[in-house]
């Protein structure tokens, strides 16, 4: 038996063509995209064949299966061509993670600093874990916001947080992205740098998700 066999996303499918549809009945899809209603499949073979074109199952697991009536080559393109695009997307939506511990010196926050807008230029987000262990769980809301602040206030270029501050089992995560300006242009680090100290100018204003989530400050013992 004669199948039709995908790459990429569309990998595990597996196309009936012509000959080898195995329903009696099918909805037929012509070659210029109208709904020719169900029919015999002898019927859709050969409305097929007078057009010189394939009969190709699209829809297998509709009742009865859908067909269209279109060139082989051209249906196949048209799968590797989305096969392509969810590749693609799935690279897009990729997440970058960066982790930082309340202790982390000034030396290796700016190395992760730097790692993470390394990450941001290349279209990626970045989820940074403010890693808390033991007792650090129990010290003031307030004082663990000003730890992310610092961490945030690193970043030199511009950023928004498309996620978060949210609480995690162990710590506080917070998701960031590159600002878009434009979608097919990647970030300059020369035209999107912060302010001439270092500090991100918008860093000033994002504490302020971690402080909504929280309950009353209060300073628990452990």
């Amino acid at each position: 038996m004669i199948f039709l066999y995908t790459n990429g996303a569309l990998a595990n499918q597996r196309t009936r063509i012509n000959q080898f549809i195995k329903a009696p009945e099918v909805r037929v899809i012509d070659q210029t995209g109208e709904n020719l209603g169900i029919k015999p499949l002898q019927e859709a073979l050969t409305l097929a064949q007078n057009a010189g074109l394939d009969l190709i199952e699209i829809a297998p697991t509709a009742k009865p299966p859908v067909v269209r009536i279109m060139d082989l080559g051209k249906f196949q393109y048209q799968l590797d061509k989305e096969a392509q695009k969810a590749k693609k997307k799935a690279r897009e939506v990729e997440v970058k993670g960066i982790r930082v511990r309340l202790g982390t010196g000034a030396h290796d926050l700016a190395l992760k600093a730097k790692k993470t807008e390394e990450f941001m230029r290349q279209g990626n987000r970045v989820q940074i874990q403010l890693t808390l262990r033991g007792r650090e769980k129990y010290l003031d809301k307030k004082f663990i916001g000003d730890r992310l602040n610092k961490i945030l206030e690193s970043i030199t270029i511009p950023y928004t947080v498309s996620e978060g501050p949210k609480k995690s089992p162990r710590g506080f995560l917070v998701t960031l992205e590159a600002e878009k300006h434009d979608k097919n242009k990647q970030i300059s680090p020369k035209k999107n740098t912060g302010n001439e100290d270092g500090k991100n100018p918008q860093a000033s204003s994002s504490p302020e998700p971690l402080q909504r989530q929280e309950a009353p400050s209060e300073t628990t013992r452990p």
